[in-house]
């Protein structure tokens, strides 16, 4: 029964301002409402100040989603014309949109997305309203459940413009739009500190963050690399101020003992505060919204051996509360005056029908959150003795006055003259350029400097070399970065390398690990030996070990035959994660020279040195149990001669000896029966297939991803997943009901909150079933509709989730 069946009255801006709870010393005030703005979910402001919103005006039209692809969404641009702080003048550069997603200002026009789209769009006569599109993407997610699209558009520190939840970043460069691979990370949101890390969260994880520039992770393709997309919240307990519709109020822990949430469900949009304005303590904090429970979290961030983690300042409180449930906070910003601005949605319908659950259902009716539809709101918090820093006049500025602003207090002002400057790309301003990024008093002056001139292209030894010593850890480490056109090229200067080599010695955790991510792919005996040191000596830094088996492709065997033969890697202490990281690789390339290769290192191994034998060991996978589909084999030429020696080593060995021959087969193996060819659909099953194909696109791919490997934090593989490739009736409870975690999946343990599916039909979920049991290589039998009729009728009147341990208990195949 709903928690709360009272109807939710509506409330004016104005009126709502009474609803909010914020910390003393801060005050919130109104930018801009209804009609001005409808359904906002996301901004920019320009180089002038102004507003630049997206309006999904037909997101939920009701609770059925009825209408939702109308093209009624806008893009529109909203002013301050007589300084008050309070949008004034509103006009609609793009209209007739469907379901726009994000919004990023470049180059005296916008970066629009649009499912599937994303367009440069400018104005050329000066009108306001946009009317000239670019197409650069047609794979910017899909329109359907816009709960799971990319989105974000963010212009970083490093000149490229990054995505959540979409495995691209773009760039302009030498005239062109340049589209770049890169891992694919978050839900809803995407932001930036000052020293270009970017965070991204999940619903039901707060914060997340990137250790490394993405574009090092996947770069070896056997090696899922840390440092991405890594948790800085452990604690995701949350404290609203009231008792809120919920998708799922049954499930287990989802209600505290107040009867209000308990634990994120729908947070999205962190942002990092570099406003300027806030007091002590406040820069550099991370405030991410939860619009299920109407709430702002602020999580105070530190930092650790380049690592950060996030941490409530409040006891059994948020930064920010209302108790006015059709407040809808959807995305934050830092503004040019330097306070922090609130997108709100302000539609009482947040859940999308996708994954409605009949009790979310009953309580959005009971509190009448399906009316007062069409509104929407952006508020701004401030200090309350504040004092805000003048409207930018950017457009029009100098390339002296914007090398000026580089050096701001305030993180917007030195973004927003590090683009403009790289846009105009005016030689004039390299020489001022040159000189702040040597002898500026403040480090992110110096640091927006080196970045302005890597855009401009009008980087060059001398430079980097000077930045390669500068004071600041984060400089250094950013000028290794720097180096790498000169490193990697035919020509690469020779002032360099030297000079980036000298830091193999740095002590500062940023400088350490930016030398290994960059060195690393260098791959002489000089640079690998210097990569060899750092492990040794930072063991217990796994950060360390990833970046550096990162950049490794191909090379594993030769790396681990080079420290097996140092004396320094003799002793433990630590040491096996890196002999276990570099087998992994080798297992997961399969090249079966390179296999047998490391069966002999391990075979070779002196009897003191037992340790570094089941650490290579190690790498080989455990056996699966008879109930989950058996492990794929490697096939080796002939029976590897080092098995023999090693079923005579020590008993610690032979004990993993079960472990190798599970995976490597070779002709003629004893008791080796190669597993039956996959049976082929038939063409009623490869029609199912295909329609699983368009719904698996539609509806799960921004979790589990398009090639089936799934995201940390929020959705786990499905390749070679016992959970997809076991028992039938196992999955159709998981695709109906739900699933939450903790749940194991290939030796991985995975805290999800996976919602059901139950409003597909029969068909349709065979289908989807069927198509990621015999994608990517995966070889389980097609599933009929009547084996999902037959689970549904199992389940009966049942709507929760499912938790690990009760699809164990479940044997019905």
């Amino acid at each position: 029964m709903p928690a709360h069946a009272d109807p939710v009255p509506f409330l004016t801006a104005e009126q709502t301002l009474t609803t909010f709870k914020l910390p003393e010393g801060f005050r919130i005030e109104v930018v801009a409402e209804e009609p001005m703005v409808q359904h906002p979910i996301a901004m920019q402001f320009d180089a002038d100040g102004r507003i630049w919103v997206v309006e999904m005006r037909a997101y939920m039209p009701d609770i059925d989603a009825n209408n939702e692809k109308n093209p009624i969404g806008r893009i529109s641009i909203l002013e301050d014309t007589d300084g008050d702080g309070h949008m004034n003048k509103k006009t609609i550069f793009m209209d007739g949109l469907v379901l726009p997603r994000a919004i990023g200002l470049v180059r005296d026009g916008a970066l629009v997305a649009i499912p599937p789209n994303v367009f440069f769009c400018c104005d050329t006569n000066g009108d306001g309203q946009a009317d000239e599109r670019t197409p650069l993407v047609d794979d910017y997610g899909i329109r359907g459940n816009p709960e799971h699209q990319p989105n974000g558009l963010m212009s970083s520190l490093d000149n490229w413009i990054y995505n959540a939840n979409y495995d691209k970043r773009f760039r302009f460069d030498n005239g062109k739009w340049i589209v770049d691979q890169v891992n694919d990370v978050g839900q809803y949101g995407i932001t930036q500190d000052n020293y270009g890390r970017r965070y991204t969260n999940t619903n039901s994880d707060q914060l997340r963050v990137n250790l490394i520039p993405e574009h090092y992770a996947d770069r070896n393709p056997h090696y899922r690399a840390g440092g991405i997309n890594v948790q800085t919240a452990l604690d995701q307990y949350c404290w609203p101020s009231h008792n809120t519709a919920i998708n799922r109020p049954l499930m287990k822990g989802m209600l505290d003992f107040r009867g209000r949430l308990s634990h994120f469900t729908g947070c999205c949009s962190p942002v990092i505060y570099r406003g300027g304005i806030f007091p002590d303590g406040f820069e550099g904090n991370a405030f991410i919204c939860e619009p299920v429970a109407n709430f702002i979290r602020r999580d105070v961030l530190s930092e650790n051996d380049a690592t950060v983690s996030a941490q409530n300042p409040y006891e059994r409180d948020e930064f920010l509360t209302s108790t006015y449930e059709r407040f809808r906070p959807v995305n934050l910003y830092n503004g040019p005056d330097g306070a922090l601005y609130i997108v709100d949605i302000h539609h009482g319908l947040i859940q999308h029908k996708t994954y409605e659950t009949p009790e979310v259902i009953a309580d959005y009716r009971a509190r009448e959150l399906d009316k007062y539809l069409g509104t929407g709101r952006i508020y701004r918090v401030l200090p309350t003795s504040a004092t805000l820093y003048p409207k930018p006049k950017m457009s029009h500025a100098s390339s002296a006055e914007l090398v000026g602003f580089l050096s701001h207090p305030s993180g917007w002002w030195r973004d927003t003259a590090q683009r403009l400057l790289v846009e105009r790309n005016d030689f004039k301003s390299a020489h001022a350029l040159t000189k702040l990024a040597a002898n500026g008093e403040n480090p992110l002056g110096r640091l927006h400097a080196l970045w302005t001139l890597e855009g401009m292209h009008r980087l060059d030894a001398a430079i980097l070399t000077t930045a390669l010593a500068d004071k600041d850890s984060h400089i250094r480490a950013a000028a290794i970065r720097m180096c790498e056109p000169m490193l990697f090229s035919k020509d690469a200067s020779p002032r360099v390398l030297p000079q980036v080599l000298n830091l193999a010695g740095d002590s500062e955790p940023h400088v350490r690990l930016q030398f290994v991510l960059t060195v690393g792919q260098l791959g002489t005996p000089q640079t690998d030996g210097l990569i060899a040191n750092i492990l040794r000596e930072g063991a217990d830094k796994p950060l360390l070990l990833d970046a550096a088996v990162s950049g490794m492709r191909g090379r594993e065997v030769i790396f681990l035959e080079s420290i097996l033969g140092q004396i320094g890697w003799t002793q433990s202490r630590g040491h096996a994660a890196t002999f276990t990281a570099l087998s992994k690789c080798v297992l997961a390339e399969a090249n079966s020279r390179r296999v047998a290769r490391l069966l002999e290192l391990i075979a070779a191994q002196p009897a003191d040195q037992v340790w570094r034998q089941t650490a290579m060991l190690d790498a080989f996978p455990a056996p699966t149990a008879t109930t989950q589909p058996a492990r794929r084999g490697i096939m080796l030429p002939s029976e590897p001669p080092a098995l023999a020696i090693l079923k005579k080593a020590s008993p610690a060995v032979r004990g993993k000896l079960a472990n190798v021959t599970a995976i490597l087969h070779w002709p003629r193996q004893p008791g080796y029966i190669p597993p039956p060819p996959v049976k082929p659909l038939t063409p009623e099953e490869q029609t199912r297939f295909a329609a699983g194909k368009v719904l698996y696109t539609s509806i799960c791919i921004q979790c589990h991803k398009a090639d089936g490997m799934g995201q940390a934090g929020l959705a786990p593989p499905l390749v070679d997943s016992e959970w997809v490739l076991g028992s039938e009736s196992r999955m159709a409870r998981i695709v109906i009901n739900g699933l939450h975690g903790p749940v194991t999946v290939d030796g991985t343990s995975f805290n999800l909150d996976m919602p059901g599916l139950s409003a597909l039909s029969d068909d349709q979920i065979a289908a989807a079933m069927t198509y990621v049991r015999r994608e990517w290589d995966n070889g389980a039998s097609p599933v009929k509709p009547s084996k999902v009729k037959e689970v549904r009728a199992r389940i009966g009147v049942r709507t929760q989730s499912w938790s690990e341990r009760e699809l164990l208990k479940i044997n019905e195949d």
